[in-house]
């Protein structure tokens, strides 16, 4: 059984970020700069926005931190990202979800300039995604499949399962592997005789945000185990939604958790601020998709390409 390595991944995927960073400096003076708003003290928030300010410094993007506290007004954070929209030195947005309760997370995300939505979240970039024509993927998706390209995971014909189908995660995964060929069935809790569904996959994909969820009962033979899951147990300890004891009696390759999915999204929000400064400080890119760090053709290039047709 093989352990699918995250940091080693998002460890190769900075590099080329950082390549890219030092080379549109050194061409236009810009540096990419990604603004990141946090509303409360929710603490899994507090922790993944300093991984990503640690992770920005490495490959030298600039970040300006928008903090506030639980009160914060929707008129505050609309006016916030307002106005970063409007600054032409600031090329990314990230806004930390889940967003406090009171405040609209859908009015929010659709509030950010879709060429700065560094998440991938935009209604325009998620229509993008289905349509097949991508300009910014979903960091924790976009993770996922650099994580299976990695390490050659063939997704052409394969059976795929998707657990869980929130937009953060599971609807643009599938879209994803619907892109590579694969042949995608997407499941969440409430999906009848879950199991038997998970013991058709070839490639099992969890996000369903509950610890455990699926069991190695539930896994085919050989299969490849994605999981997207991070729960905190009573005990401190950090799991995902796959038992990993069990699952690993069964699959050919897993996630960790942590070190697995958690990384790589990390990685994608590095290479995201990159390609919308890219964007927008170069000429306009023809027709025919965005550009990328990695060069055309290359193998580690996870951008979908080739055939749309079904």
């Amino acid at each position: 059984m093989q352990i699918l390595d995250g940091k080693a991944v998002a460890a190769k995927v900075l590099a080329a970020v950082k390549a890219g960073v030092a080379d549109l400096v050194g061409r236009t003076g810009v540096t990419p700069t990604l603004a990141v708003i946090l509303v409360g003290d929710f603490a899994p928030s507090k922790i993944y926005v300093r991984n990503k300010k640690k992770a920005a410094a490495e490959v030298g993007i600039a970040s300006r931190d928008f903090l506030y506290p639980e009160g914060c007004s929707r008129e505050t954070l609309l006016e916030t990202i307002a106005a970063i929209n409007r600054d032409p030195a600031v090329h990314g947005i990230l806004l930390q979800l889940p967003l406090p309760a009171g405040l609209d997370e859908d009015e929010a995300v659709t509030a950010i300039a879709p060429e700065k939505d560094a998440d991938g979240l935009h209604p325009m970039n998620l229509g993008r995604l289905l349509a097949g024509a991508p300009v910014m993927v979903p960091c924790t998706p976009a993770g996922c499949l650099e994580i299976l390209d990695h390490y050659g995971v063939e997704l052409k014909g394969a059976e795929a399962v998707v657990v869980g189908r929130s937009r953060l995660v599971g609807k643009p995964l599938a879209q994803l592997l619907l892109a590579r060929h694969a042949t995608v069935t997407m499941c969440h809790t409430r999906t009848r005789d879950l199991a038997a569904h998970c013991r058709r996959a070839d490639v099992l994909c969890v996000a369903a945000g509950r610890a455990g969820v699926i069991t190695g009962d539930m896994i085919k033979e050989g299969a490849v185990i994605i999981d997207v899951g991070i729960n905190r147990l009573d005990s401190g300890k950090l799991v995902g939604d796959v038992d990993f004891a069990s699952a690993s009696q069964k699959a050919r390759a897993i996630t960790p958790v942590p070190g697995g999915v958690g990384p790589t999204t990390v990685a994608m929000l590095m290479r995201n601020t990159l390609l919308a400064a890219q964007r927008q400080t170069t000429p306009p890119l023809p027709a025919g998709g965005p550009e990328n760090p990695l060069p055309p053709g290359d193998p580690e290039n996870p951008l979908p390409t080739g055939e749309r047709a079904g």
